[in-house]
């Protein structure tokens, strides 16, 4: 019988609503299997009204670390005993990190974001994007976007908690990145959307719409998209959303966000355990998983 779970084993966790899609478990648990690591990865659906007690339970229990997805990466910044600085700025935490019952919250999406990019062949600095979306994962692309050199964002939101956010964000890259044009508007203006889409290099999905049960809806009418146009989502399942398809339809250069997955979950996995995760390897996992 394969060693797997023993007396010893340390536990890593996923917390959100919903998690049962989460590719995360599966890349992690392989990834402490190929290097002989005692540790198991769980996902728990948890929503936000249940975070405080999620906290006291992580360090009562000694979950060493993990992540947190929607809705809880913003409500987790106000309840870790740590930011780190990059998580300071987004005011969000996607991973945490529990040493000795403190717990020290980090921010990654935006590294696999950029990361993502660079692996389908497009390069973030001199470019301008237009970012739908402000919650965790959006500011956290915007804020690395613009401190790896992006030339200008425009940040569309619905009129909610999180568009207010958004004007924060423009307000912090301001000091942190002085050079980088930011402009927030609302997403119900569809003629300001299609505007701005239409001199962007780069447009990006950072909502649940794309996501179950939302699997067939896009906030992009596929008419304003064009050939030359770059786009990229955050929703990783399914792998390819509606704005994906209809971006391959026109001819657009894509990007999933199924690879943002992967290079966030790279970064955090070196916050866990200090290692570099086995990319390639997990890879090939994947595609011989998938040609069974």
């Amino acid at each position: 019988m394969e060693k797997r779970i023993a007396g010893t084993t340390g536990l890593f966790c996923l917390l959100g609503s919903p998690v049962g899609h989460s590719g995360s478990p599966a890349m992690y648990n392989f990834s402490f299997q190929n290097q002989g690591l005692d540790y198991a990865y769980m996902a728990f659906d948890v929503k936000k009204e249940g975070m405080t007690d999620a906290i006291k339970a992580i360090k009562l229990m000694n979950i060493r670390g993990g992540n947190f997805t929607m809705p809880l990466k913003n409500i987790a910044a106000t309840l870790v005993d740590e930011l780190s600085p990059a998580a300071k700025v987004v005011g969000a935490v996607n991973v945490f990190v529990n040493q000795d019952g403190k717990i020290t919250g980090h921010i990654t999406d935006g590294i696999g974001f950029v990361r993502n990019l660079k692996e389908n062949g497009v390069d973030i600095k001199g470019k301008k994007l237009v970012v739908i979306g402000a919650g965790g994962a959006a500011t956290a692309l915007q804020v690395q976007a613009a401190l790896d050199g992006a030339q200008a964002l425009s940040i569309f939101n619905q009129d909610d908690e999180f568009y207010a956010r958004a004007e924060e964000t423009a307000q912090k890259l301001a000091t942190a990145a002085p050079d980088v044009t930011v402009h927030v508007y609302p997403l119900a203006d569809q003629a300001k959307l299609k505007a701005e889409i239409a001199d962007a290099d780069i447009l990006v999905n950072a909502t649940v719409i794309g996501m179950k049960p939302y699997d067939d809806q896009s906030l992009v009418d596929p008419s304003f998209l064009r050939a030359d146009l770059v786009v990229a989502d955050t929703v990783y399942n399914p792998l390819k959303t509606k704005l994906i398809l209809d971006a391959e339809k026109v001819g657009c250069k894509v990007a999933p966000g199924k690879g943002m997955l992967l290079w966030q979950g790279a970064a955090a996995y070196e916050l866990f355990v200090g290692k570099q995760m086995p990319v390639a390897e997990y890879q090939a996992y994947e595609a011989a998983q998938a040609n069974k």
